[in-house]
């Protein structure tokens, strides 16, 4: 695989362990891959915008983006609109009744114990991925957003109750991968392009 990190980026990764630096060089190069061929540029000539711990972002003009990461695999979603995407395996052992009471609201709970117990798992992970997605859609923070965000009856959409925003959600699998994709308009989620790594 070619190296499209920039001189900047390599400079960031300096002040980064090992293990981090090459992720974090081979995550930049891969997103402007994938930008480079959605525009037919070369991937040096993408004006991306992403230090580490931050997400990553391009000037006013050219989109938005949105990134995340999971198990060694990443997702990029670009959009001419704010976007939010989430990705999680499918086949992931997790707490899901912990997960629920902790972090999900009363009218979702009540939602979700009425399902049987492999629905129940699914359903969880999937408010999971739309309020995940919601947050980096509304450039927030887990820990201060994730109480707020609400996923609705039709698992659809979701709000967030201190704002009012309001956003709609797509879910859809590729292979072992689950992932969510939001924006506030709903033919964003159609229109949005996606690159898988």
């Amino acid at each position: 695989m070619h190296s499209y990190a920039t001189d900047r980026e390599q400079d960031w990764a300096c002040s980064l362990g090992l293990t981090r630096k090459k992720r974090f060089l081979c995550s930049r190069s891969w997103m402007r891959s994938c930008l480079g061929h959605l525009w037919g540029m070369h991937a040096l000539d993408i004006p991306l915008h992403a230090p580490p711990g931050s997400p990553p972002s391009l000037p006013s003009g050219w989109g938005f983006l949105s990134l995340s990461h999971s198990s060694g695999s990443a997702l990029l979603a670009w959009s001419a609109e704010p976007i939010g995407v989430d990705l999680e395996r499918l086949d992931r052992h997790f707490a899901a009744q912990a997960l629920m009471s902790r972090y999900f609201l009363p009218a979702e709970q009540e939602r979700l114990r009425a399902l049987d117990r492999h629905a129940f798992q699914q359903a969880v992970l999937e408010y999971w991925l739309i309020k995940e997605a919601a947050i980096k859609w509304q450039q927030g923070s887990l820990a201060q957003d994730l109480a707020h965000w609400i996923v609705e009856a039709d698992g659809l959409s979701a709000c967030h109750l201190l704002s009012g925003a309001q956003i709609y959600a797509q879910r859809r699998q590729l292979g072992p991968w689950g992932l969510a994709i939001v924006s506030a308009r709903k033919q964003s989620l159609t229109d949005a392009m996606i690159c898988l790594n």
